[in-house]
C-alpha cells in the first residue's frame, strides 16, 4: 500500500513532481532532486518499503539490476562521468532520510568534491578471532 506521507509514493502515484528515466512494474528511477552531481538518481520500489527487511528481494534485486543499467549510460549520455557509486542506507543510523528504501546512482568524476568520510581506526583488523566470531553469529542468521 502506498504511504500517502512518504514523498516517494506520491512520486510514484503523480501527485508529486519527477524526472523519470525508468519506470517497470517493480522499480522506478528518477532524477534526485537534491543532486551530487548532474545524473545522480534513485532507483525506488514501486510497491512502498521502509526498510530492507521489508523489500521484496525481487524488487530489491530489480533496483540493482536497473542501477546496474543506470551506471553504464551515465557516460555515454553525455555526462561527466568517470565512475559511479551505488549507496543505499537502511535506517536512521545509516543516513535514511526518506523512509521509502532507495537506492542512489552517483555519477563520480576526480575532484568532485563528494566522498565517504571513514571513522578513526578505520583500516585496523580486529584479528581474525573476532572476525570468524562476528562471521558465525552472521552465517547462523542466514540459516
Amino acid at each position: 500500500m502506498p504511504d500517502a506521507d512518504c514523498v516517494f509514493c506520491r512520486i510514484l502515484a503523480g501527485t508529486e513532481e519527477a524526472s523519470f528515466v525508468y519506470r517497470d512494474e517493480r522499480v522506478a528511477a528518477f532524477m534526485d532532486i537534491a543532486s551530487v552531481n548532474p545524473g545522480h538518481l534513485l532507483v525506488v520500489p514501486v510497491k512502498h518499503a521502509a526498510r530492507l527487511s521489508e523489500l521484496d528481494p525481487a524488487a530489491g534485486a530489480r533496483m540493482f539490476e536497473v542501477a546496474h543499467e543506470a551506471a553504464a549510460v551515465l557516460g555515454r549520455a553525455g555526462l561527466k562521468c568517470e565512475g559511479v557509486n551505488l549507496f543505499l542506507a537502511d535506517g536512521a543510523a545509516a543516513g535514511q532520510d526518506v523512509l521509502h528504501v532507495h537506492l542512489h546512482v552517483f555519477p563520480r568524476s576526480r575532484g568532485d568534491g563528494f566522498g565517504l568520510r571513514l571513522p578513526p581506526g578505520y583500516g585496523a583488523s580486529p584479528g581474525r578471532a573476532e572476525l570468524d566470531r562476528i562471521a558465525e553469529r552472521i552465517r547462523s542468521g542466514l540459516q
